[in-house]
């Protein structure tokens, strides 16, 4: 992949401008991987970029680029490539969310977050993988809670979650022989910028799921951990945990009328 005949290895970081993208690049250059950090605002990466260069780690590189658009993952590997780095570990980190009636809200945004929730996760996966898989290296796919259940009022968002689940568990299955690991990284609420983009805040009926929030640093780190030790499906937070056993055994009829409740609609 690279120009160099020893191309160094690297860790990729996708929506590493802030929330838990930013604290999961904070938390691998920590541990000593050398990682390219990838969203649209270069203003941001750079600044990332110098703070993790005055911590002692080596300089991460900027790739600035909508993965959106078209020839994005083309732009990456080409960037890569004239860096002199060849990929080992994937962190697909880059989403967002939009809460509403599927009806209500615009076809056109709705359509983009199926394109990078799904399908730029996907690209960056099968392009990289075989590179991965020469390094024994790792993927680490951030979903969320959401992953386990539908969503009323949030049905898109809940439903490409769904996919990047089903996706890495069987990815991590295909995957072991090779010696690559492969989790499912699900947290619940995290303050970030998420909730900007999605249109919601904490307060009124979303305020139910305060008793559930974890720090992004605290979600980058049982990430990173989970990454690690070869764990297929990561849910950091206890809360998160027993929420999941309550959505496990609650019958559908019950559950999607309270789902539509805490999600602000009827």
């Amino acid at each position: 992949m690279s120009s160099s005949t020893n191309p160094r290895k690297a860790t990729i970081v996708t929506g590493a401008s802030e929330g838990i993208g930013a604290e999961l690049a904070r938390v691998f250059a920590a541990k000593g991987h050398e990682v390219v950090l990838v969203a649209r605002r270069r203003d941001r990466l750079e600044a990332l970029s110098a703070e993790i260069a005055a911590s002692g780690a080596r300089k991460p590189l900027v790739v600035a680029l909508d993965l959106c658009d078209s020839g994005a993952a083309d732009a990456l590997e080409q960037a890569l490539r004239e860096a002199g780095l060849t990929v080992e570990i994937l962190v697909n980190n880059a989403g967002f969310g939009l809460i509403g009636p599927a009806m209500g809200l615009g076809a056109a945004e709705q359509l983009a977050m199926v394109d990078l929730n799904v399908r730029a996760l996907t690209e960056l996966t099968l392009r990289f993988q075989r590179d991965i898989a020469a390094a024994r290296g790792a993927v680490l796919n951030v979903a969320s809670i959401a992953a386990f259940m539908p969503g009323p009022n949030f049905a898109v968002y809940y439903a490409t979650k769904a996919y990047v689940r089903s996706f890495s568990e069987a990815l991590a299955q295909e995957m072991a022989p090779l010696g690559v690991k492969v989790s499912c990284l699900c947290p619940g609420p995290v303050e970030t910028g998420f909730q900007a983009r999605a249109g919601f805040g904490f307060t009124g009926a979303m305020s139910s799921m305060k008793p559930a929030l974890v720090p992004a640093s605290e979600v980058a780190r049982q990430g990173y951990e989970g990454l690690m030790a070869g764990q297929g499906v990561v849910v950091p937070g206890v809360m998160n945990k027993i929420m999941l056993i309550f959505v496990r055994l609650t019958p559908r009829a019950l559950l999607m009328p309270m789902l539509a409740y805490a999600q602000g609609g009827r």
